[in-house]
């Protein structure tokens, strides 16, 4: 007695679902309140006076690297040239 053996190979297909767009009229939305750390404690950006939020657009943010990564440090020296004495 012979077997016979049948191979069956299935292929998923996989259709591309599209994700209705949500439009919201400008009184539908929520204002977002952006809050940051000063001088120790939480505040809202929107209670700082105009210097301080003139400083808080102006922060530079930066990206730790992950421990285990680090590169050799550079050393930037600023030289100033020598005034000779009269």
């Amino acid at each position: 007695m012979t077997k016979t053996t049948t191979e069956l190979t299935i292929e998923p297909t996989i259709e591309p679902t599209i994700e209705p767009t949500i439009e919201l009229r400008d009184e539908e939305r929520t204002r977002c309140e952006v809050w940051t750390r000063v001088m120790g404690y939480h505040r809202p950006v929107a209670a700082f006076n105009r210097g301080k939020q003139a400083e808080h657009q102006e922060r530079v943010y930066f990206q730790e690297q992950a421990a285990g990564r680090c590169t050799k440090p550079t050393l930037r020296v600023s030289v100033q040239p020598r005034r000779e004495a009269a």
